[in-house]
């Protein structure tokens, strides 16, 4: 086999990594976008189809996996390649994790819809929302053109979405302390902007790891966590 020939089935493999991995982030941001949309007009229909495409994003990892282990053992890359190859595949797992968030937060959503319950405030999740979307986009464009800079600004970017959620936090707990009927599907609402909260760590981990991908070292300083729901008491 020519060297020419090697070289371009290892670029087509590469090339097929990347497409695979691109086509995971776009199905998560489109699974969250209509997550979101389903929530904010209690629409079962659109849950369920959320619920539905998560078999394809867990179809699409395995694709994934199983090509990046045939480019380790076949073609042996190293230096970037190499962790090109190493960070991809770890990314493509917090996909899958977001992905399992979002089918959660359908599956809550259709119980809330089927029982007509009132919600209260969710414009706060929704900006959530909208910043892991944003933060999902930027994190896909910095994974393709191998922008540490850009993923810098993605992992700082979570500690948006942790005061956002705060924020919210506040917002349902008053609303239920104001009439107990409002606990159980507000209960719901949590849970689900915990999901959103935690999408937000996934693609703060995934800039972390295209950072260590393009200059071969690990952030210097510690992510900034500002999520402080857990010490939330309000009399």
């Amino acid at each position: 086999m020519s060297e020419d020939h090697i070289v371009t089935s290892f670029d087509n493999d590469m090339s097929e990594l990347e497409s695979l991995f691109e086509e995971m982030g776009s199905i998560v941001l489109s699974q969250l976008k209509d997550a979101t949309r389903a929530l904010r007009k209690e629409d079962r229909n659109l849950a369920k189809k959320v619920v539905r495409g998560d078999k394809q994003l867990n179809e699409l990892e395995r694709e994934l996996n199983d090509l990046a282990i045939k480019i380790l053992a076949l073609r042996q890359p190293f230096a970037l390649d190499l962790r090109y190859v190493l960070t991809t595949l770890k990314s493509a797992g917090y996909f899958e994790r977001m992905g399992d968030l979002t089918r959660n937060m359908a599956q809550r959503t259709r119980t809330i819809a089927k029982a007509e319950a009132e919600i209260g405030p969710i414009e706060t999740l929704i900006r959530m929302s909208e910043l892991v979307q944003g933060m999902t986009e930027d994190i896909l464009k910095a994974h393709k053109s191998r922008d540490s800079e850009l993923a810098k600004i993605v992992r700082d970017q979570d500690e948006k979405v942790d005061m956002a959620h705060n924020s919210l936090f506040r917002e349902l707990l008053t609303y239920m302390m104001e009439d107990t009927s409002n606990i159980p599907a507000c209960m719901h609402v949590l849970f689900i902007a915990k999901n959103i909260e935690r999408m937000g760590d996934n693609v703060a981990d995934i800039a972390q790891e295209i950072i260590y991908m393009t200059t071969g070292e690990w952030p210097d300083s510690k992510r900034i966590k500002g999520d402080k729901t857990s010490k939330i008491i309000l009399s």
